[in-house]
């Protein structure tokens, strides 16, 4: 099913073009990633899914229905500009935040503090905001955009700044979201976190998309034909191999011609007699996927 459609987005900035036609697909139930370095346009798409601005042109679905204000109540959203009411206490901003989404002040004030244990941090309750540190406000911030469990959530950059722990947290959150069918759009820089995370990604550059699809197919899909194997003893010599590099302990790095598929190797090497502990084709790294992309568009005033 899908949840959220961008159908041919334009937005433009006075003489600036910000979104040149962008169209793609989010699903249920999976973390989407929306990718792109600063100033390509993310930003501007996520203001207008949200409503906060309008496209020039285009259309966004959502739910199989033409978005409208209504449908906002069914939306989170963490921006990246972060902001808390600094002289009111936590559980007082939290259940006002749960109130927008249309709960009753005594339900947002129950999930506020069942989502101040789940991002443990049940004892800063009563707290006034300006007692914060950074990282707790921010974790304080994740728990106010999903305390209404919303079928589709945009949260941008929401471990920045977390540390390793707490990004761990973070993360097991959005997993739990996927596992109960929720959605989720996760704006991002860590390419780290998309490799670990998402289930498929958008990458827009100056304002167009430029990668979209499965997480591993936009991978394959960049990837150079390459084999890492580890075997037992000595690495047989086969045909089909142009380059070979030892990274020591076994494991062996095999350059294939371009158009050979990874599983003629594998039988050639078995066939040659070698004991094989692990074989797997190198998928390029979404952050070389990331640069490469940047590296190769042509320079044009784009402003996100």
């Amino acid at each position: 099913m899908i949840v959220l459609s961008f159908l041919d987005i334009v937005k433009s900035y006075g003489s600036t073009m910000a979104l040149r036609g962008v169209s793609f697909d989010v699903h249920a139930g999976e973390i989407f990633g929306l990718l792109g370095p600063n100033g390509a346009g993310k930003s501007t798409l996520i203001r207008i899914l949200m409503d906060i601005i309008r496209p020039d042109s285009g259309e966004v679905r959502v739910f199989g229905e033409v978005r409208r204000r209504h449908h906002l109540d069914r939306l989170g959203y963490l921006p990246e500009e972060r902001g808390l009411y600094k002289k009111l206490t936590v559980i007082d901003v939290m259940t006002y935040f749960g109130a927008l989404k249309g709960l009753s002040r005594q339900e947002a004030k129950r999930r506020s503090a069942e989502w101040l244990e789940r991002v443990e941090l049940p004892q800063v309750a009563t707290w006034k905001i300006d007692r914060l540190s950074k990282g707790m406000s921010q974790k304080v911030q994740i728990a106010a955009a999903l305390l209404s469990d919303p079928e589709l959530c945009v949260l941008d950059e929401p471990t920045s700044g977390l540390d390793p722990v707490n990004v761990r947290l973070v993360q097991q959150l959005l997993i739990d979201r996927r596992r109960n069918g929720r959605t989720t759009i996760l704006s991002t820089h860590q390419m780290n976190q998309v490799e670990a995370l998402c289930d498929r990604v958008a990458m827009i550059h100056q304002g167009r998309l430029m990668v979209y699809g499965d997480v591993d197919e936009v991978r394959r899909g960049h990837s150079r034909p390459e084999v890492r194997v580890q075997v037992r003893g000595t690495l047989p010599s086969v045909a089909g191999v142009t380059t070979v590099a030892d990274d020591g302990d076994g494991l062996w790095r095999l350059m294939l011609p371009e158009g050979t598929a990874p599983s003629e190797l594998l039988v050639r090497l078995i066939h040659a007699g070698a004991v094989i502990d692990r074989f797997e084709p190198m998928l390029a790294p979404m952050e070389d996927i990331f640069l490469q992309v940047v590296r190769e568009a042509r320079p044009e005033q784009v402003t996100a």
